[in-house]
């Protein structure tokens, strides 16, 4: 994949700039891409607004995700044994429940083609960076981040067929949907963790990228002039 962005960037020319994003296959990754670079190409104020709102959907993801498990792990330790067994196995589920609930929510805006654009951005800065700037870790976590986006992908198509196979009736809030969505949230929850560990990449990428003056990194904003005189804990 990155010599397919190697090749795409060297081929983007000053004087024969693309208006539009170069047509791949309906792979998500691959059109993903050709979004990505199409924002190099056209270099739009849009486009950097875009990339620049993603990068914050990454930043309150990896915070509120760290203080959702945090707040997991004190509860863990005030209500389990020492041998870490639940004290109330109800209330320990409904809490558990509750955790994937609010991990599922906070990167409701980030699944999907959201995601897909800025690990695509992501490699698309990384390509471009000098040797020298890059960590070594950055293409594996790029492609961790890219395979869990894969799995909730496939996790979602199933949560689907699940919603369409219950019968009249059983929609939000009674015990057969809110059950499955449990399971679904469940699921998920690894997938989730892998973005809690490696999504912090996409962010590194994206500074070294605008000290490197990368393709994709917004350019900066002159300042005025100052005035004169003035434990992701599971089940133990």
């Amino acid at each position: 994949m990155h010599s397919d962005i190697h090749h795409l960037l060297h081929s983007l020319r000053a004087d024969e700039l693309p208006h539009e994003a170069p047509q791949f296959s309906s792979d998500p990754h691959r059109a993903a891409i050709a979004e990505a670079l199409s924002t190099v190409a056209v270099s739009s104020l849009s486009s950097h607004r875009e990339h620049r709102a993603g990068v914050g959907l990454v930043k309150d993801f990896t915070r509120g995700s760290k203080s959702i498990v945090d707040e997991w792990a004190a509860y863990c330790d005030a209500h389990t044994d020492l041998d870490g067994w639940p004290e109330d196995d109800l209330a320990y589920d409904r809490r558990q429940q509750q955790r994937d609930a609010d991990i599922a929510a906070l990167f409701e805006p980030i699944q999907g083609w959201t995601g897909r654009l800025l690990l695509a951005t992501a490699e698309v800065q990384l390509a471009s960076l000098p040797t020298s700037t890059v960590q070594p870790r950055w293409g594996y976590q790029i492609g961790v981040l890219r395979d869990s986006l894969d799995q909730l992908d496939a996790l979602e198509q199933k949560w689907t067929r699940t919603v369409d196979g219950l019968a009249p009736g059983e929609g939000p809030g009674t015990p057969s949907f809110e059950a499955a969505l449990a399971e679904h949230h469940a699921e998920s929850w690894s997938s989730f963790e892998e973005w809690m560990t490696h999504a912090p990449a996409v962010l590194e990428i994206n500074t070294a990228a605008r000290h490197g003056s990368s393709p994709l990194a917004p350019a900066p904003v002159a300042a005025p002039a100052p005035a004169p005189g003035l434990r992701s804990p599971s089940r133990r």
